[in-house]
This record gives structure tokens, C-alpha cells and sequence, in this order.
């Protein structure tokens, strides 16, 4: 089987494409990846190249959420048709929403990761300014003429039909990362946390409110360099700069917490690595991280630092409460397998090919956190079971 996958080299759906295109490969499945966005960087070129069933075709045309955007849109849209008229894919595989409404010869599938709207309906409390009108309608449209639509959460599908339904057929098929990436280290007494301080979304901000009263060191891995060319200057936290995936692995692998206070995570893919290496989760406390996470975590209301420093206070003082939830953490983590996602696009990927005369039944795959078997948990920290 041959597919057209769309991606950027952004930061998240450049790991979740390299994750899934490696584990198709042992199905013999070709990927022709056409990036878009900023261009790829060494390292990426280098991670895309080491796999012998990813074909690469880059571009930088400017992505759908981006400033100005739409003479790029447009122009990535002829060049797309000319990839699929040159390599004759059986499934497209967008991981954005305008393109599904090109007029595509084989069966669409569109993956929706995040989205304006709901970012900033999360992050800002409000309904998204009037100039994202064009967005608005632009996404509804391809997500509309798309003949299936993925989510990484019921919670950002749920989102999806809240702001551009009704919806095509749609699947949920949580994300995954291999497990030998993060291994447990020695576990040295920090918090660690990764994102930039201006994110509104993941919030890491917070951290650097109440890093001064806690008796362990919070170190924050990201970019530095803020939109506007400055750079991020930060006093109580302790900033590690945009770290590769080796070095991540390591400083994962020797936290003994991992926070995140997230106000909008669809589904949180340096949570995943976190818990695999073994670190304790503290949350922000909102929809889709408690779906993904379940008793497996603590949370935190994103707005409240007397919560976020009291529950990172308790972690660090109470050994015993520290590796419990270390343990939950990772063995819920590797039920977010490859393999288990793998499968789940596999059938999807056939029924759009019609190789397979239904859909895959999501509660029997990996659409849905009742088919995860995980230990029924009582919840220590605040007393009730999420």
C-alpha cells in the first residue's frame, strides 16, 4: 500500500508521522511525505532518510494557521495534485484540514491534531477573533469532504463537531511513542517540564510563578526565542533551550516529576514520553489529558498555582506517593503502543482502499480508553477517582 502523508516540521506532528511511518514499514506500507511549514532542520532530514519506506518531498509553503496564509494554501494545493497524479497513492493522509477538500483522486483521510478554535476557546475563554472567519469556514469545508476524520482524543474529536460539524465518519486513535526511546534512569530530585514561556497552552509559565517555594529545582526544556526575536528570560525556573530527542530521553529519564498545567493538550505527546521514563505526572486538569490519563496522573486547574505548588510540594516530600504515581504512569504509557496505533490505521487505511468491507470497530481497536485495561486506582493525592 502507498500514502500520501501530509506533514510540517513543526515540532508534534513531525514525531507523531516519523512514529507512525516507522511502524508501518514492517507492513510494507510506502509513505510519500510531502512537509510543509518552516523547513526541515538536519536532524529531521537526517530521522525521515533512516526510514526505507518514507519517500521525502519538502516544501515551505505557509500552513493553514498561519499569518496570511492562503495564496500558500492554494499554491500547496496544485502541488499536492501533482504529487498524487505523479505517485498514485491508495489513501490520502492529511494532517491538516484545508486540503481534504481538494479534488482528490483516492479516498481522503484527515487527521485534526489541534485547531484555532479550540485553542482558543481553551486558552482564552472566548470564541476566536472575527479574522479567523476564512479559517473557520476553509476547515469546516475539508473537513466536511473528507471520507474520514482521526482525532488523538474523543475529547478533540468531540471539539471538532463542536466548531465544524457535522462531521464525516470519525475514528479516535490515540498516539503512541516506542517505549526503548524513554528508559528509567537514576532519578534525581527535579521537576522537569518542556514548552515555551509565552504558550498560553501548555502553560509552562505557571511553573516560573511557583519554582521560588519548592525545594527541588524546575527546569524547563524549549525554545527561547520568543515570536518577536527576543528571548525568553526566566528567574525561577531554569531553562534548558530546544533540546534534541537524545537529550530529552536523558533528562526524562533522571526527573522524578514531570509537570505540565496545560489549559489546551489534545492529547500530549511529551507527557507520553515522560511517563514511559518513569516520572511522576502533574496536569493541568482538563478534558483530554484526564481521558488520556485517567488515575495515572494528578491534576491541577491550569489557573491555580496554590494547587500546582501544593501537589508538586506533596510529590516531593512523600517518597512513597512519588513512585506510586511513577508506576501508574508508566504502565499506563505503554498501553499507547505503536503497535496498538499501527493496527488501528492499518484497517482504517484498507476500508478507505476498500480493501476491507467495513470500518474498524473503535471499542474492539484503539478508538476508545474503555478497551485500555488499566488498574481500577483510588486517587491519594485529592481523594476522588477521576
Amino acid at each position: 500500500m502507498k500514502v500520501l502523508m501530509t506533514t510540517d516540521a513543526v515540532g508534534g506532528v513531525w514525531t507523531y508521522a516519523m512514529e507512525l511511518a516507522r511502524a508501518l514499514r514492517p507492513a510494507g506500507v510506502e509513505i510519500v511525505l510531502a512537509t510543509m511549514g518552516p523547513a526541515m532542520s538536519a536532524a529531521q532530514e537526517r530521522e525521515a532518510a533512516g526510514l526505507s519506506n518514507v519517500t521525502v518531498c519538502p516544501s515551505t509553503w505557509k500552513l493553514e494557521w498561519m499569518n496570511e496564509p492562503w495564496a500558500d494554501v492554494a499554491a500547496a494545493g496544485r502541488w499536492l495534485l501533482k504529487l498524487e497524479e505523479t505517485h498514485r497513492p491508495d489513501v490520502i493522509h492529511l494532517n491538516g484540514y484545508v486540503h481534504g477538500a481538494l479534488p482528490w483522486r483516492a479516498p481522503v483521510m484527515v487527521v485534526g491534531h489541534s485547531c484555532v478554535l479550540s485553542w482558543w476557546r481553551a486558552v482564552k475563554g472566548e470564541a476566536a477573533p472575527a479574522e479567523w472567519g476564512r479559517y473557520e469556514a476553509e476547515v469546516r469545508r475539508g473537513i466536511r469532504q473528507a471520507d474520514m476524520l482521526i482525532a488523538p482524543s474523543r475529547e478533540m474529536l468531540r471539539s471538532l463537531g463542536q466548531f465544524y460539524g457535522p462531521l464525516p465518519p470519525g475514528r479516535v486513535i490515540y498516539n503512541a511513542r516506542e517505549p526503548a526511546l524513554f528508559p528509567p534512569r537514576r532519578k534525581r530530585p527535579l521537576v522537569l517540564s518542556a514548552g515555551r514561556l509565552w504558550d498560553e497552552a501548555k502553560n509552562v509559565s505557571a511553573l516560573e510563578r511557583v519554582a521560588d517555594e519548592l525545594d527541588w529545582p524546575v527546569y524547563v526544556a524549549g525554545e527561547t526565542r520568543a515570536p518577536d526575536g527576543g528571548r525568553a528570560h526566566a528567574s525561577a525556573t531554569r531553562m534548558l533551550g530546544k533540546l534534541d530527542q537524545t537529550a530529552m530521553s536523558r533528562w526524562l529519564g533522571s526527573a522524578s516529576i514531570y509537570c505540565l498545567p496545560a489549559r489546551y493538550e489534545p492529547f500530549g505527546l511529551s507527557v507520553l514520553e515522560a511517563a514511559l521514563a518513569g516520572c511522576a505526572l502533574v496536569l493541568g486538569d482538563i478534558p483530554s489529558l484526564r481521558e488520556v490519563w485517567g488515575a495515572a496522573a494528578i491534576f491541577v486547574p491550569p489557573d491555580d498555582p496554590t494547587a500546582l505548588r501544593k501537589e508538586l510540594h506533596n510529590l516531593i516530600h512523600n517518597d512513597a506517593l512519588r513512585a506510586d504515581f511513577s508506576r501508574r504512569a508508566r504502565d499506563r504509557a505503554e498501553l499507547y503502543t505503536p503497535q496498538r496505533m499501527v493496527g488501528t490505521y492499518l484497517s482504517v487505511y484498507r476500508y478507505l482502499a476498500r480493501a476491507e468491507a467495513s470500518p474498524p470497530d473503535t471499542a474492539l481497536a484503539y478508538g476508545s480508553t474503555s478497551s485500555l485495561k488499566t488498574p481500577d486506582y483510588a486517587y491519594p493525592s485529592q481523594g476522588v477517582r477521576p
